[in-house]
């Protein structure tokens, strides 16, 4: 699983899983802090369609934090003022740099996560679907 799809998981997922797997390495690995979770602007990109040009949408509050595990560093980064997860996230980055053994157990918990989110995400769109209005069927 790549880091990207790994990170969104975790982020949309239960909010506890990302802590769970962080607290499994804090308990068995010596973790340095490199940058304390601190807070930045990040600009948002966007590809407009017609001329298919990049700009700049805005700006978004993240908060970003770095660790060091067994010489590999691990990035955290989550949009908000989330201190608590972009450790986690940190960790759990240095973790899999790392190659450490706990993670060959965890892409089962995260496809299972996976699973969750989509389901939840197709019941949503089901019930908006409810309330969707089909004009072609409306006498005129």
């Amino acid at each position: 699983m790549n880091r990207r799809k790994r990170t969104e998981i975790l982020i949309r997922g239960n909010k506890e899983l990302a802590g769970k797997l962080a607290r499994e390495i804090e308990e068995k690995y010596d973790i340095k802090t490199i940058d304390e979770p601190n807070n930045g602007l990040v600009m948002i990109k966007m590809r407009e369609t017609a001329k298919k040009q990049l700009f700049y949408l805005g700006e978004v509050l993240v908060t970003e934090a770095k660790i060091h595990i067994n010489g590999h560093v691990g990035m955290g980064i989550v949009a908000g003022d989330n201190e608590e997860v972009a450790i986690n996230l940190a960790i759990i980055d240095g973790a899999y740099k790392a190659n450490l053994k706990e993670i060959s157990k965890w892409e089962e918990l995260l496809l299972n996560e996976e699973k969750i989110i989509k389901e939840k995400e197709y019941k949503l769109s089901q019930k908006i679907l409810e309330t969707k209005v089909d004009f072609t069927t409306m006498d005129s």
